[in-house]
């Protein structure tokens, strides 16, 4: 839906509001009066300044492969949406429900790689890994780029090419967590969901633009997003045709626009962000669907959705798509400035 100019303009003055609050607040951290803690592991974290959708888990994902390779690494997310609550570390008995969608997503795919474990108060999470798993070298935070309670080494900022933060304002008349200017605190600023081809004169544009907003010399990198070969929820690889999109993440449209353009969408169900699915849902996705179509949903709706749907024995009927983030040319340089700021060589 197209957002009307005059809803906006009216929101702005609570936006200013609410934007002076995170200043307030930002100042008192600055300032030391209120206190961030070190932790015993160095810490990267992953934020956006953008409410959901920037591509932060593929993010994540990408920097576990990396550095699982060389040190104990252990991922620390919130858990948001989970029903429960205090520090949990992932084991054989979690499920989204537990430790939250995104989290047993991490899960589901590094289990023997790194350390999963949620934590609404980062720094109470740090010190129970530290406790129980002393070896722990780094953290990766997710989505904590304004947790501020907790020092972290090295910030890492994403800017959605399609929502660029520069562009917008604070809640409630936009989509900022806080005003532009928090971009100060970024180490480095990476541009995801850009498009396979982006020509150089629009990407100094985007660096010109985010540049207003962060120290000087922040590197800027672009970075794409890369569709992997259909799964069923079976884990087999899929030739799809005709597809029933449903998906509950807080930007459907990138995931909606690759699937127009792949495949013969017959229909799209679109659900709120971490949505907890019911058998309910399973039957009405599966209503009146033909033979020669999948219901096709992203990883992250996936794992939620897996258990109801075997059993309810429609697994070869579901799929997804694993998505990962591709720096393209750009990769070299990117692992180039994490190997000057971390020391380990990739």
């Amino acid at each position: 839906m197209k957002e009307l100019p005059w809803i906006k303009n009216t929101l702005l003055p609570l936006s200013w509001i609410y934007g002076t609050i995170t200043d307030v607040r930002n100042f008192l951290f600055d300032k030391g009066i209120l206190h961030s803690q070190k932790v015993s592991q160095k810490v990267i974290v992953v934020g956006n300044l953008t409410v959901g959708g920037t591509g932060k888990t593929p993010v994540i994902e990408y920097l576990t492969r990396l550095f699982s390779k060389q040190i104990p690494v252990a991922i620390l997310s919130r858990g948001y949406g989970r029903e429960t609550k205090g520090f949990i570390e992932a084991d054989n008995n979690a499920t989204a429900a537990r430790i939250g969608d995104e989290p047993f997503q991490f899960y589901t795919k590094f289990s023997q790689e790194a350390l999963v474990t949620v934590c609404e108060k980062r720094v109470e999470g740090a010190l129970k890994i530290h406790e129980k798993h002393p070896e722990v070298e780094l953290l990766l935070l997710d989505d904590a780029f304004q947790h501020r309670a907790i020092q972290r080494d090295i910030n890492i900022l994403l800017n959605d090419y399609n929502r660029p933060f520069y562009e917008d304002h604070p809640f409630p008349a936009g989509r900022l967590r806080e005003r532009r200017h928090g971009a100060q605190r970024a180490d480095v600023v990476i541009v995801t969901k850009c498009p396979a081809e982006l020509g150089l004169s629009e990407k100094e544009n985007i660096i010109d633009s985010i540049g207003r907003y962060t120290r000087t010399c922040v590197p800027v990198f672009f970075a794409t997003t890369r569709y992997d070969v259909p799964r069923t929820y079976e884990e087999t690889p899929v030739q799809l045709k005709n597809v029933k999109m449903a998906a509950g993440i807080a930007n459907p449209q990138p995931f909606a626009a690759y699937l127009g353009t792949r495949f013969s969408v017959t229909d799209q169900k679109v659900f709120p962000d971490h949505y907890n699915y019911t058998a309910s849902d399973v039957e009405d996705l599966i209503k009146n669907l033909k033979n020669d179509t999948f219901v096709v949903t992203t990883e992250k709706d996936m794992v939620k959705l897996k258990p109801l749907v075997a059993s309810k024995g429609y697994a070869a009927r579901f799929a997804y798509i694993p998505v990962s983030v591709d720096f393209g040319d750009e990769e070299g340089a990117f692992l180039e400035w994490l190997t000057s700021q971390t020391g380990h060589r990739f």
